[in-house]
């Protein structure tokens, strides 16, 4: 195996893996690691996208409620406080940013800690037609945010509900 093997941009696109490694479980491993890192090298050139692999994994837990009269969103921030977040509303979707900065020092005879930690996010959630942007609320308690936005009298009166019957 030469370096060129293991550079994904240096490799022969021809040959196939299959040929190539025959039944030597080693090769096949070797062949599933070059993959994770074919598929890596393609996000960083093609770019990633954030609302689905990045957000699901590094992003705050988030759940959205709808009701007759509202919509409920609730996000896990533990550790911040409602001075660190910002929430924005447009016509058609929701963005909430969040910005953590702790920093804690101890200073005793002999001993000097210092310790930081830094992170931030941001989640743009779309929102269904027929909310009131203008009357939405948001509430920041034990480490949960929740926005509240009502619908519309006219979105509620679209609502229909269909009663079930056993059969």
């Amino acid at each position: 195996m030469q370096i060129s093997d293991l550079i994904p941009w240096g490799r022969d696109k021809n040959k196939s893996p299959s040929a190539e490694n025959g039944a030597n479980p080693f090769l096949s491993l070797q062949r599933d690691i070059n993959h994770v890192f074919e598929d890596f090298w393609k996000k960083v050139e093609t770019g990633w996208d954030t609302r689905s692999e990045v957000v699901g994994m590094f992003g705050p837990s988030t759940d959205v409620t709808e009701t007759d009269n509202s919509v409920e969103v609730s996000i896990e921030l533990p550790g911040m406080t409602e001075k660190d977040i910002d929430i924005s509303l447009s016509n058609d979707a929701m963005t909430i940013r969040g910005e953590k900065k702790v920093e804690h020092e101890d200073k005793r005879k002999g001993v000097y800690m210092c310790e930081r930690s830094y992170g931030s996010f941001y989640r743009t959630l779309p929102l269904p037609t027929g909310v009131e942007t203008d009357k939405a609320d948001a509430t920041f308690k034990n480490g949960v945010l929740t926005v509240r936005l009502p619908k519309t009298a006219e979105a509620q009166a679209k609502v229909k509900h269909i009663p079930v019957s056993a059969a």
